[in-house]
């Protein structure tokens, strides 16, 4: 801290305090290169493993809230995962955990949005690492740890050394990236559904424990996901749209 020449306490900007708002082209252009990411080949298979991590972390959080017994997460380079925990076979608890997992990207990709909104961009950065260094800790595979620690790395790079304008254009693009990458895996499920490559997909887990048609449950995942989007970037795109 430093003392001002007028004799008041100056101190620097904390972790709660607002962000000025980025130029109003910042969320467009985001924006746009979050889409060519997840619309492409080769990039968003090596970027599908944040959707992954937040995938199972998603599992894993309700998993844990829902009262069962968390044993771990894996994470693989085909950028699939699996969540293991124990408790009952059936039931509430058993249909959440099974449910978390497609929505939470995109329910996460909102709370970024609004956090953005808000102008609490070193907030989202804080959340961001926490919710890395929860999943860390679970990880139960060499691939799931390295792939994990890489994302906490850039995280922090951009966090510890970044000047904020470059933190505002990470920002935004990673939340729209959550927003929009957790649209994508709803459409690749019901792929794989149809050609019979996804007997034990989350929808047909939650068919077997429901009676609802795994249909009924993708078609609920792609709702969830599409809405995420629309609110979300409506808060991400405000700063453009303001007159």
């Amino acid at each position: 801290m430093q003392l001002a020449e007028t004799g008041d306490l100056v101190s620097p900007n904390g972790i709660f305090d607002a962000q000025p708002n980025p130029e109003v082209w910042v969320p467009l252009v985001t924006g746009g290169l979050a889409l060519v990411l997840v619309l492409s080949g080769s990039p968003w298979r090596l970027a599908r493993n944040i959707i992954t991590i937040v995938h199972e972390a998603g599992h894993a959080l309700i998993a844990v809230l829902a009262g069962r017994r968390l044993e771990g997460i894996k994470l693989h380079s085909d950028t699939s995962g699996v969540t293991v925990s124990r408790g009952r076979a059936a039931g509430p608890g058993m249909v959440l955990t099974s449910l978390a997992g497609y929505p939470a990207p995109a329910l996460l990709g909102l709370g970024f949005a609004a956090l953005v909104a808000a102008d609490r961009i070193t907030v989202l950065l804080a959340v961001a690492a926490v919710l890395l260094l929860g999943v860390l800790v679970m990880v139960r595979n060499a691939y799931g740890v390295l792939s994990v620690v890489l994302t906490a790395a850039g995280l922090a790079a951009v966090a510890l050394v970044a000047g904020p304008q470059v933190q505002a254009w990470f920002v935004y693009l990673i939340t729209w990236f959550l927003l929009l990458g957790g649209l994508r895996p709803v459409f690749e499920l019901q792929s794989k559904r149809r050609r019979g490559a996804a007997r034990d997909s989350d929808a047909d887990q939650l068919a077997r424990l429901t009676g609802v048609p795994a249909g009924l449950w993708v078609l609920m995942l792609g709702v969830i996901a599409l809405g995420c989007l629309l609110a979300g970037g409506a808060w991400l795109l405000e700063p453009a749209l303001q007159p």
